[in-house]
């Protein structure tokens, strides 16, 4: 019924005559069905998507948000409410037009007869309908049901007219002749003329109709107050396309052979042809020559209620049609917007979301529309508010058929509507006609409409509402990454194409931000990056679930693009070693694990500090590079920091008192790195503090509290965002030691290119091959940058890298080890890997003078440096103890701004050629 009572709107009995007046009745049919084929696909498409699921309330938008995501959801939703909001205006203005020739038929006038006549009551009626609307469904209900019946008759009385003929001789002059093939021979082809003050063709002309043919929405509007809309929908959309169609496309033929295009409506004129002679009675009537012509299909709005058995039925058909038309829409774009404004996916309409008595009515709703239908209704012209109806309503018509071909080619298991008769090509050509037919009927505002979807499409998906619905695009999403996946399992590896894929060992991300955010500016979007947790011991699937939802968590309201892996085990090795095997899939694993520098590890437990140094020889095994991070300050800061998401862990605890709120360090991973040695607690971190234009990025001080609640000092944020802010001006020192394939030069390469480096220029060290080419191999050096295209601003070749380290230095040494020394001979001495023989020391006395001497120069030369690489040495399997390599490790970084100690696999990531 609401279907009918839409789509049997003033167009019907305003501008159907004047359609074919103005296309002829070939081109006038053409019309009709094209703009009938658009809405019977998109009622094919509406049918599919409503019977896929339970339909809530919000009809049209309620379909589209739910198929393909908040963003077209929202964009039309709110062109919808506009649309329908705009098409109240439209049916009130057709119903004042209708009344406004009735009182000219008696020769009254309210005001001026014109505009300001419609303006009056328009606006009259608007309030009227209003009331009706606040008043409540049921009253509408019986009120629509009412006019349906006016509308009926109307539609009999009219063919009845047709059939029964002009009833006296001023009919006849007003051009009503009967059923007439010659009628019928000169209304077949077109004739376009100006009306209104446009130039009317044929797209123009459907621009009017179409709006005649819209209301195939009214009942999925009204979704919410359906019992059963998976059935309701698709059968009495259907059904009314089928009936309305026919009785277009038969109306359109009876008005065009019965009624001239034009006639004078003079009597006098009639009889002076008729005396002249019977045959050529109309002659002086359709002459029209160097005068207006007041009747016609061309021209008289209102000849169906000539053509009519009785006229005034005819306007009370008008009157039913217009007018239950303007209720559906007032009715259905609030109950839209209602359910947009619960959706909460645009700010300031939540205003909106509350509805009133048994049914939720949207009062505020209708209040709204309102507004906008008064504004349109000062218009005060049909013609003018029907073209911009006709852009919207195609764009919503091209969404959903969209949505339809989407869903179907996306194959997601769950599209399997029970309406089976859509096809996703037909749907596809649907969106396509809708398209060109926008472009055709107005260019301008396609380009408006396409503007503003554009618009609050990428608006919604800027703001990322919560609003996980299961769309097609989700489903799209995945196919998308599975193909791409299996697409790059058959890509042959090439240097050019190399980036570093990141698997850190920061435990949970929450605990160790700088760690996090330093590994996110080498990947930055562009490349992988894995965060991998370590649970020690045994849990429940629930504490799995809540420290992946909590690490996910952070992630995202951090903006940092990267995935978390996490793996049980009774041990820190073990578990590090399946990290570095089951991360990643494909070809998008991990090619470099990053780790915090363990600042712990001369006092920490043996076997933490063997299980640190063979994480290190594990990851090598597994022909990965490997990266170690340490600040002065440390990394960890579980014990520090508070996150700010403890109303999840709230409700977690209250749904199982058993289950014990889980923190930071649940992990127990101190393995992966520890606050300082004691010498690091001295470090004045950078006094720089966070500038205002840093405060929207990922890692800012309201993010982050202490325990209890209490603010941190700027210290501490300073040493948490260090990765997150702006750098100091400087230099990124490399020290190139050993050809690792080039990795030690494309981490800070790429470093120099982030915004927070922007003011870092590369300074790069090598050493000298012999005392006496020092020159040669600087200018070996700058060419082989020049290759590479690393732009630098020095070069430094170290000439005495095998000199004999100062005193002061071996002393620093000797301190160091003192506590791993153990002598040969010594059978108690727990096992080698973990304690440090004179042996030992002494087979290696060469490697440790080289590491004492690059602890002098880096002093020397990169103190004051903003960012220090250096090529990590390689740990020699069952030659190098871990202490002894742990101390070269601290003999190098101790002391020096932030550093990375880094090593490829030997794999080549730098190339000279194109």
């Amino acid at each position: 019924m609401r279907c009918l009572l839409n789509i049997w709107g003033v167009m019907l009995f305003l501008r159907l005559s004047w359609v074919i007046g103005q296309a002829g009745i070939f081109e006038g049919l053409l019309i009709i069905t094209l703009a009938n084929v658009v809405t019977l696909v998109t009622a094919i498409s509406m049918s599919a998507v409503s019977t896929n699921g339970q339909i809530s309330a919000g009809g049209i938008y309620y379909m589209i948000s739910r198929a393909l995501g908040p963003g077209f959801g929202g964009a039309i939703g709110l062109m919808f409410t506009l649309a329908n909001s705009i098409a109240v205006s439209m049916y009130i203005v057709g119903f004042c037009e209708s009344l406004q020739d009735l009182l000219a038929s008696y020769g009254t006038v309210l005001i001026d007869g014109a505009t300001n006549d419609i303006r009056v009551v328009g606006i009259i009626t608007l309030i009227g309908i209003l009331v009706l609307a606040i008043v409540g469904m049921d009253w509408v209900t019986r009120f629509q049901m009412a006019l349906l019946f006016v509308l009926i008759f109307s539609q009999i009385d009219f063919i009845i007219g047709t059939f029964w003929g002009p009833l006296d001789v001023e009919e006849q002059a007003k051009g009503f002749v009967g059923y007439s093939s010659e009628v019928l021979k000169q209304n077949w082809g077109p004739d376009y003329r100006e009306f209104e003050g446009v130039q009317h063709d044929f797209f123009s002309v459907f621009a009017v109709f179409f709006p005649a043919v819209t209301g195939i929405v009214a009942g999925a509007n009204l979704s919410g107050d359906l019992k059963d809309p998976g059935s309701a929908i698709p059968l009495g959309t259907l059904l009314a396309i089928a009936v309305t169609f026919v009785s277009y496309f038969g109306y359109a033929i009876m008005i065009g052979s019965c009624v001239l295009r034009d006639a004078s409506g003079n009597v006098t004129e009639y009889f002076m042809g008729l005396n002249e002679s019977a045959a050529d009675a109309m002659k002086y009537v359709i002459n029209c020559t160097g005068r207006e012509c007041n009747y016609g299909i061309e021209v008289d709005s209102q000849a169906m209620e000539l053509v009519s058995l009785w006229g005034p039925l005819i306007y009370g058909g008008c009157f039913a049609a217009t007018l239950s038309s303007a209720i559906a829409s007032l009715v259905g774009a609030p109950r839209v917007l209602q359910a947009l404004a619960k959706d909460k996916l645009y700010p300031m309409i939540g205003y909106f979301a509350e509805g009133y008595g048994a049914n939720n009515d949207p009062v505020r709703g209708y209040v709204l529309v309102f507004i906008i239908s008064f504004a349109c209704i000062l218009i005060a012209q049909l013609n003018a508010i029907a073209p911009l109806l006709s852009n919207f309503f195609l764009a919503a018509y091209a969404l959903i058929n969209f949505s339809v071909f989407h869903a179907t080619i996306s194959k997601t298991p769950g599209w399997r509507p029970s309406f089976k008769y859509y096809n996703e090509w037909v749907s596809l050509v649907g969106t396509i006609l809708c398209i060109i037919v926008m472009f055709l009927m107005s260019w301008g505002t396609a380009l408006i409409t396409f503007a503003t979807v554009v618009f609050l499409y990428l608006y919604v998906s800027y703001r990322k509402p919560d609003a996980n619905w299961g769309s097609s695009a989700q489903a799209q999403s995945y196919s998308s990454a599975l193909k791409s996946m299996q697409e790059l399992n058959s890509v042959e590896e090439h240097v050019k194409n190399y980036r570093p894929q990141l698997l850190v060992l920061t435990g949970m991300p929450g605990a160790r931000p700088p760690l996090v955010d330093f590994a996110n500016l080498i990947t930055k979007n562009v490349s992988l990056l894995i965060c991998g947790h370590v649970l020690l011991g045994n849990h429940n699937q629930r504490i799995h679930e809540h420290l992946r939802a909590k690490a996910l968590s952070w992630l995202q309201r951090h903006k940092t693009k990267g995935f978390f892996a996490m793996v049980e085990d009774p041990s820190f090795e073990g578990a590090s070693q399946s990290l570095m095997q089951l991360a990643g899939l494909g070809k998008l694993k991990p090619n470099l694990m990053l780790m915090g520098y363990k600042g712990d590890w001369n006092s920490c437990h043996r076997e933490e500090l063997r299980a640190y140094f063979n994480v290190i020889h594990n990851a090598f095994d597994r022909h990965l590079a490997v990266g170690i991070l340490r600040l002065r300050e440390g990394l960890d800061y579980s014990n520090v920091v508070v996150e700010e998401d403890q109303k999840e862990t709230k409700k977690l605890q209250s749904g199982s008192p058993g289950l014990v709120w889980i923190k930071e360090r649940v992990n127990q991973c101190r393995y992966f790195d520890c606050d300082g040695s004691s010498s690091d607690s001295s470090h004045d971190p950078a006094k720089e503090p966070l500038k205002k234009k840093d405060k929207k990025r990922k890692s800012s001080s309201f993010a982050y509290t202490g325990p209890g609640g209490q603010p941190l000092s700027k210290d501490v944020i300073n040493s948490l965002t260090q990765f997150s802010r702006k750098q100091r001006k400087g230099t990124i020192d490399v020290w190139w030691l050993y050809d690792d394939g080039g990795l030690t030069l494309l981490i800070p390469y790429i470093l120099s290119q982030r915004k927070i480096f922007a003011g870092c220029k590369l300074r790069i060290f090598a050493l000298a091959n012999k005392k006496n080419e020092f020159e040669q191999d600087q200018r070996k050096m700058a060419a082989l940058l020049s290759k590479f295209r690393i732009e630098y601003c020095d070069v430094i070749v170290i000439p005495d890298i095998a000199k004999k380290a100062l005193e002061s230095t071996k002393r620093d040494f000797e301190s160091l080890i003192k506590p791993f020394r153990v002598t040969d001979g010594d059978t108690n001495a727990p096992d080698d890997e973990i304690c440090i023989r004179d042996s030992e020391l002494k087979a290696h006395m060469e490697k440790t003078n080289r590491h004492l001497r690059l602890r002098e120069l880096l002093l020397k030369h990169s103190r004051e440096a903003t960012f220090v690489v250096m090529t990590l040495p390689m740990p020699r399997k069952g030659t190098v103890s871990a202490p002894l390599y742990m101390s070269w490790l601290e003999m190098m970084t101790k002391d020096m701004p932030p550093f990375l100690i880094v090593r490829g696999n030997q794999t080549s990531v730098l190339t000279y050629y194109s």
